[in-house]
């Protein structure tokens, strides 16, 4: 999809939101996630790297964060089925986008993959830089 196919209004007809507080709730993330890729009618192997990149996401929010939220969405573009995850947290935010997305950087010690493969394993990737506090990524992934 281009970026302006990004920004096209979808609709959403299945919307979760799972407050991430604890780590567990990274859990309850990958396992809601994993079921919503289902129920719109994704492969088991496109299931495992949706729910994957949701889990890196909410991983990030408990490490960076402490608290924020995942929305997960049902969407559609015209006929096309998709999944939308929003991740938002009023952490201390994100510097510097491109070195955060590069292979092996971390300012919090970890291997520095987790931005970089959720970009990866998605078809869309987007950071909301106009947020004045905190962080809130969106990505999505068509079927």
């Amino acid at each position: 999809m281009t970026e302006s196919a990004f920004l096209e209004k979808v609709s959403d007809t299945d919307v979760k939101r799972i407050a991430v507080n604890y780590e567990h709730d990274v859990s309850l993330v990958t396992n809601r996630t994993y079921d919503l890729a289902s129920h719109i009618g994704f492969k088991r192997i496109e299931r495992t790297m949706i729910a994957t990149a949701a889990s890196e996401l909410a991983n990030n929010i408990i490490f960076y964060a402490q608290r924020g939220t995942m929305t997960l969405k049902h969407i559609t573009l015209g006929e096309i089925n998709g999944i939308e995850i929003t991740s938002t947290d009023l952490g201390p935010g994100i510097n510097d986008i491109d070195l955060a997305l590069q292979d092996e950087y971390s300012t919090g010690g970890s291997l520095g993959l987790g931005l970089p493969g959720a970009k990866r394993l998605m078809h869309e990737f987007h950071f909301d830089e106009q947020r004045e506090q905190g962080t809130k990524i969106i990505i999505r992934r068509w079927l």
